[in-house]
């Protein structure tokens, strides 16, 4: 028999013995696992979770969330990252109420069609919610069957991940396919490990994993080497105000869209600030950096004490409490947010000292 089509007893019976407990599983509605589902994308559960409880009770239904306002929808999803995920769920839950009623998407298609929404995705909500015996591919399960099946082809291919799913397609039990699928992730997640070694003495398919019997999990599954990420050297400008921060909001397209920021502008930015019609010099005030997918940051932050409060258009004064409440900075940044709360703690310091 193949190997493959030897894992669905195996596998549903270790996944009901050692299934984490998330809260996303104990109520799987479709707009639960579909929020749940965009927050796990590039990001880790133990991360997701406090973030889609904060979510949940904010935003308990599709009607709240098409009604959310755009900034109050980021300032909930600050620090997850990725933001236009943020953007794709707040998009689709506005199709949700105008194409289907209010009416989570039953057919497979329909939820595919919506924004943000790509094959994993939409085989994740049709299994686990709607009990549809379509695969959810991603890149743990690539990982896990590619290794079961000793399979060496570069799983980054669309070819492969096309061929991955019909062989999961053709051995998903009909009556568990949400379990099954999660299964699949939960093995890859946890034992089927993508860095450094798997924990094959755990998994359920030790016994008939070719990667394991022929001593091949370092060699499979086979990737593409990503590109050489691009470097960009930026200058942080925080400047501040009477208790304030200075805050821009990026375009609408592109990298962090629509989101707020602190000032910054490539290295050397030597005449930035006459530019933005500021007076004012700044001091060196630390440095940061932040990957991005395919760009990374390295930043040199000036602190920056403004003698007025003219600002160019679209930009903001931010003091703690709006910071708190009301504006979604990246984490590209976090690494100036101590100096920033430090400056603003500051100023009312030395109000009350005068005082």
């Amino acid at each position: 028999m193949p190997p493959l089509e030897q894992l669905p007893i195996p596998l549903l019976e270790w996944f009901g013995e050692h299934a984490r407990r998330l809260p996303w599983r104990d109520d799987p509605t479709p707009y639960h696992v579909w929020v749940s589902e965009i927050m796990l994308q590039q990001t880790r559960v133990a991360a997701v979770v406090d973030y889609y409880r904060r979510f949940m009770d904010a935003v308990p239904t599709v009607a709240d969330l098409a009604q959310l306002d755009p900034d109050q929808l980021m300032k909930l999803w600050q620090g997850l990252g990725y933001y236009s995920r943020a953007r794709n769920l707040h998009k689709a839950a506005g199709q949700i109420m105008d194409r289907f009623g209010g009416e989570f998407p039953m057919d497979y298609e329909d939820i595919r069609s919506l924004a943000g929404v790509g094959d994993y995705t939409a085989g994740a909500i049709a299994s686990i919610a709607f009990g549809q015996p379509v695969p959810a591919v991603d890149g743990n399960v690539l990982r896990v069957v590619s290794r079961i099946n000793g399979d060496e082809a570069d799983i980054t291919l669309p070819a492969a991940k096309r061929r991955i799913g019909a062989q999961i397609e053709q051995i998903m039990p009909i009556a568990q396919p949400g379990a099954f699928n999660q299964a699949l992730m939960e093995l890859g997640a946890t034992v089927c490990l993508p860095n450094g070694a798997p924990l094959c003495d755990r998994c359920p398919a030790r016994g008939f994993c070719r990667a394991h019997l022929e001593e091949r999990t370092g060699q499979i599954p086979v990737k593409t080497p990503k590109k050489a990420r691009r470097v960009e050297e930026r200058v942080v400008f925080l400047i501040f105000h009477e208790g304030q921060v200075a805050l821009r909001r990026r375009e609408e397209k592109g990298l962090l869209a629509g989101l707020w920021e602190y000032p910054n502008e490539p290295a050397p930015a030597e005449h930035a600030l006459q530019d933005w019609g500021i007076d004012a010099q700044g001091v060196p005030a630390g440095t940061g950096r932040h990957i991005f997918t395919h760009i990374e940051w390295h930043m040199r932050a000036q602190c920056v004490q403004a003698d007025s409060a003219d600002l160019p258009g679209g930009w903001a004064w931010a003091g703690r409490e709006e910071l708190a409440r009301q504006y979604a900075v990246p984490n590209a940044f976090r690494a100036f947010e101590e100096k920033v709360l430090e400056q603003l703690g500051r100023f009312g310091q030395e109000r009350d000292y005068d005082l």
